[in-house]
């Protein structure tokens, strides 16, 4: 069990909210697009990382991985991140947050389950009630930012209707359909522009054009030398 503080904001209000998460998530290969989920497969092949066993898939991490600091430590400049939305189970209540799911590329060539655990995945500390956005779901936008040698370039950015749906999401990933209170769930990511490649930071956000709110969150990557 791991505790995590968020502010639930309701758009009128805003509420400190202390969690406990027991179960970390990661969903893979949840493209709607098909063409866009095999395109993002294909950058990993390129990688040397095996396709996944089904699509979607849903691997599972140490959910004390989770992180709000502002600074992760990597071993190498193998990792990178990768933005996704982040669902959070409590008192038979759905959260919405936004994380990264920051990876080590060289071990994921070797296991993708291994590698999830490798890593710190950053979550931002603000989360919206899944009720308020079901209705425009679609319209979300999530995006992410890499700070690579000093420059800040556009990383990712798609909307999530090119993702499943969160209620077929949750009914291919757990027993009866129903988010366990507890758990933690990366939702998937889009293709990086450019190709997949380390940063020195990675700033990731998930808008809400409708009611006009964005959650966000940044963290530089600080590599660990490897010895030996």
């Amino acid at each position: 069990m791991f505790d995590l503080t968020f502010t639930v904001d309701a758009q009128d209000t805003t509420t400190p909210l202390t969690l406990a998460i027991d179960q970390l998530v990661i969903a893979g290969w949840t493209g709607r697009d098909t063409v866009a989920r095999d395109k993002h497969i294909a950058e990993l092949e390129e990688m040397g990382i095996a396709r996944p066993a089904s699509t979607p898939i849903y691997y599972r991490a140490s959910a004390r991985r989770l992180t709000q600091e502002d600074s992760i430590e990597c071993t190498g400049g193998d990792s990178s991140g990768e933005v996704e939305f982040v669902l959070i189970g409590w008192q038979g209540r759905i959260f919405v947050g936004c994380g990264s799911d920051h990876t080590d590329r060289k071990v994921e060539a070797y296991s993708v389950t291994v590698s999830k655990q490798m890593c710190d995945k950053p979550v931002a500390s603000t989360l919206w009630e899944l009720e308020d956005v079901i209705g425009h779901w679609d319209k979300m936008i999530l995006r992410s930012y890499a700070t690579i040698k000093g420059e800040r370039v556009l990383y990712q950015e798609g909307t999530l209707d090119a993702m499943l749906p969160v209620a077929d999401l949750i009914a291919r990933g757990f027993d009866g359909g129903k988010f366990p209170d507890g758990s933690a769930m990366f939702g998937g990511t889009f293709a990086a522009k450019g190709g997949i490649r380390p940063a020195d930071r990675f700033d990731f956000e998930l808008e809400d054009p409708v009611l006009k709110r964005t959650i966000r969150h940044g963290y530089d990557v600080v590599t660990l030398p490897v010895r030996g």
